[in-house]
């Protein structure tokens, strides 16, 4: 299908047309850090911010990213944090002015409707151009991989890595990243951190936690620690760097740094 892409600061009539319905697992949107920082990304970020319209200029996907430091002291290599620590690390530069160097994807959703029309693809390169435009020389994403929920008791440093034939990666979404010019890096082994109650838990799953140990939940890429004792669960996502090396555009801005507002 047809999309055309603009950033939320070409469109910001386009802002509240962004929370469509999606298709995330409950207990993901109850990550604190997400909670806190990832709904004002939009509003902190529209340059960084991409958004598709068909052609009745209905919003079927969106496609977040922040610009950070990565070379700020005590820094230097993608965070084991993963997807919660670069967005720790963009609104605290943004907040101190401090001048970015990379730009980390934060999320890509497609309207439910319109899934399987690669849009996500679409999105991603959308993302990648936007960032090149903006003098950047590389993209970073903190990818969780999308077939990974079918096998949560892998390890994800042993699934990140898995083939087809053609060797290219087994996952649909790593696949995608990296028919776009993606390269795997390492994992984020701690890139997400939701905790709860066990009776959070049970409204977020349906799932009775009445059992020590781990617990697979419906949309999970491991296990839920499960401890009755204590009356709480906790799930620890593992995440996937992903790098995207960026040639500048010609005639365009080459300096690799520009700040976030």
């Amino acid at each position: 299908m047809d999309v055309t892409f603009s950033t939320l600061a070409e469109r910001p009539e386009l802002a509240a047309s962004l929370w469509f319905p999606d298709t995330w697992p409950e207990f993901v949107l109850n990550d604190p850090v997400g909670w806190a920082h990832f709904g004002r990304a939009a509003a902190t970020f529209p340059e960084f911010t991409v958004v598709g319209t068909d052609g009745d200029g209905e919003v079927v996907v969106r496609g977040h990213s922040a610009p950070f430091a990565l070379a700020a002291p005590g820094r230097g290599a993608l965070p084991a944090g993963g997807w919660d620590q670069v967005l720790l690390w963009a609104f605290s530069d943004h907040r101190r002015s401090v001048l970015p160097d990379t730009v980390s994807a934060l999320e890509v959703t497609v309207r439910s409707d319109r899934l399987g029309r690669g849009l996500s693809a679409a999105a991603l390169d959308a993302l990648r151009d936007n960032v090149r435009a903006r003098g950047f020389r590389e993209l970073v994403a903190p990818v969780r991989p999308t077939g990974k929920h079918r096998e949560p008791a892998t390890p994800m440093a042993e699934y990140a890595w898995r083939t087809r034939e053609d060797g290219l990666p087994a996952d649909p979404w790593l696949r995608t990243h990296v028919r776009a010019g993606g390269v795997i890096d390492s994992v984020a082994p701690a890139s997400m951190t939701v905790a709860g109650s066990l009776s959070q838990w049970r409204e977020w799953t349906g799932l009775p936690f009445d059992e020590e140990g781990p617990v697979e939940v419906p949309g999970g890429l491991v296990p839920v620690r499960c401890e009755p004792r204590h009356d709480h669960a906790v799930y620890v996502e593992p995440n996937v760097w992903v790098r995207h090396a960026l040639a500048p555009e010609p005639g365009g801005d080459t300096d690799g740094a520009h700040r976030a507002d």
